[in-house]
């Protein structure tokens, strides 16, 4: 009995310390890969571009500063983001979070009229005959153009900021989603014929998750757009957003303050995008590639 227990003790030691082993040498073998590709490689893209920026700043430095020098000056901005100091004076924090809301509330009013429109394209070949040249010619126009459309329909900055939003978001999501819906197997709608499924189930059992990808790819264009418009939409309306911060530091010749503004349109466009694809990957329960 002893010598049983002591055999399975030491049987069980054996599993610990092979697993253990195991499990090092999978470390060793992972670690590696880690750091270089999380890492190392990251840390020398970013470092290459602070010493381009450290060498034409050098090469410039009667109005641009240095990577220090930038730091230093917008250290109240990095350690106060969400200071009130009067009317109008408030800390980038507050600015961001204007930009913010502008954006989601033209990106979600967007997606909520481009995917039903992709949706009817994708299965209608009359709605793809007459909806397709009507994409084709307000696709490529510059959001800056709808601009003046929206403040005479407006008259108010706020809601035409969100108006240019809102229609420069409407075109990856309609051509994606219309790809989408195009794209399912006929098979499974011949299949579907042929059980006599509703229209409706049909659309809710397989185009719509076969669709989904599309439907997020469209999403992810969308929103990126909308990020890239409202920093410039902003700076010709004003008011409170990170787009008029740009511009009025720009008008101080405050340079410093432009590079620390640069820094969080990226790090939120990167996050923005972030966000999107974590949802694709809850609601299609599959991993996704970043852009």
């Amino acid at each position: 009995m002893i010598f049983q227990l002591n055999l399975a003790a030491i049987s069980s030691a054996g599993r610990n310390a092979i697993a253990a082993v195991a499990s090092q040498a999978a470390w060793k073998k992972a670690k590696p890969i880690l750091v270089k590709d999380v890492v190392i490689l990251p840390a020398l893209g970013f470092l290459g571009i602070i010493l381009l920026w450290w060498i034409i700043a050098l090469a410039n430095n009667e109005l641009m500063p240095t990577p220090p020098e930038a730091l230093i000056a917008n250290l109240d901005y990095i350690l106060n983001p969400f200071y009130e100091r009067g009317p109008g004076n408030l800390g980038i924090g507050w600015l961001l979070i204007a930009s913010l809301r502008r954006v989601l509330i033209g990106f979600v009013l967007g997606a909520i009229v481009a995917i039903p429109l992709g949706f009817l394209i994708g299965m209608s070949k009359s709605a793809m005959l007459a909806l397709n040249p009507i994409i084709q010619i307000f696709k490529p126009v510059s959001p800056l153009a709808w601009l003046p459309i929206a403040l005479a329909i407006f008259n108010l900055a706020d809601p035409s900021a969100i108006f240019v939003i809102f229609i420069t978001s409407l075109w990856p999501t309609i051509i994606n989603t219309a790809l989408g819906v195009a794209s399912v197997p006929k098979d499974y709608l011949d299949v579907a014929r042929v059980l006599e499924m509703p229209r409706w189930r049909r659309i809710t059992k397989i185009i719509w998750p076969a669709s989904l990808p599309y439907i997020f790819t469209g999403l992810r264009i969308s929103l990126g757009i909308a990020w890239l418009v409202i920093v410039a939409v902003e700076m010709l309306t004003g008011g409170i957003g990170i787009g008029f911060f740009v511009w009025d530091e720009w008008s101080r010749l405050n340079l410093s303050s432009v590079f620390l503004a640069v820094f969080v349109i990226g790090i939120t466009g990167l996050v923005l995008d972030f966000a999107v694809a974590k949802l694709q990957e809850f609601v299609t329960h599959r991993p996704t590639v970043s852009n």
